[in-house]
């Protein structure tokens, strides 16, 4: 089974990409992770959690915070750029990177690979793989625009995380849940976790 790989940089909204992974690995998924240097900064910060950056290590800690066993999980560190995932010949489903940083995809759109997860984007785009970045800052400036639009150009899908109200969501877990789903929409994964729209009440 060819992996998903997904990424999580140095931008607010890690809960996002914490459910991604779990989500994908209920699923019985294999999921290849990669988190950016910031990212445990971000985690450490906004989450008061001390994330392992050794693989193994990670890879415990996060099935141990997660509470799930299916699925496969491989862990790289930010720096590897000798991991499978930053070769073409490596056959992957795609890649998503949630969140996004506004450095991580103003890198990406000018070519420059300084670590693992812009390599791997890279790689992405080169072979023709689904692309899929997450972009979390607002207000958008005439760079940030001009980077999403040199992406979109390149091949890459862009899906901001929006909520929808129409699912009539009770906490944060449902808005989370929503957006996760529209990730992994654009990837063709079907994932079960959310209202979705068939017309309005009659």
């Amino acid at each position: 089974m060819n992996s998903i790989v997904i990424a999580m940089t140095g931008a607010s909204a890690m809960q996002i990409g914490e459910r991604s992974i779990q989500v994908l690995l209920e699923n019985n998924q294999d999921v290849d992770l990669i988190l950016s240097k910031g990212a445990y900064e971000v985690a450490k910060s906004e989450r008061n959690i001390n994330i392992p950056v050794e693989p193994k290590a990670q890879c415990d800690f996060w099935r141990n915070r997660l509470d799930v066993n299916s699925g496969k999980l491989t862990c790289f560190r930010w720096n590897d750029h000798s991991a499978s995932i930053a070769s073409g010949s490596h056959k992957t489903k795609g890649m998503v990177i949630v969140p996004c940083s506004m450095g991580t995809m103003g890198r990406i759109a000018s070519g420059f690979s300084s670590d693992l997860i812009e390599r791997c984007a890279d790689v992405h785009l080169k072979e023709n793989r689904p692309l899929i970045i997450s972009p979390r800052e607002t207000p958008l400036n005439l760079i940030h625009i001009d980077n999403i639009k040199r992406l979109a150009i390149a091949g890459a899908l862009i899906v901001p995380p929006i909520p929808a109200w129409y699912t009539n969501p009770q906490n944060i877990e449902d808005i989370i849940d929503f957006i996760v789903v529209r990730l992994f929409d654009s990837l063709g994964e079907d994932l079960d976790y959310i209202k979705r729209w068939d017309g309005p009440n009659k």
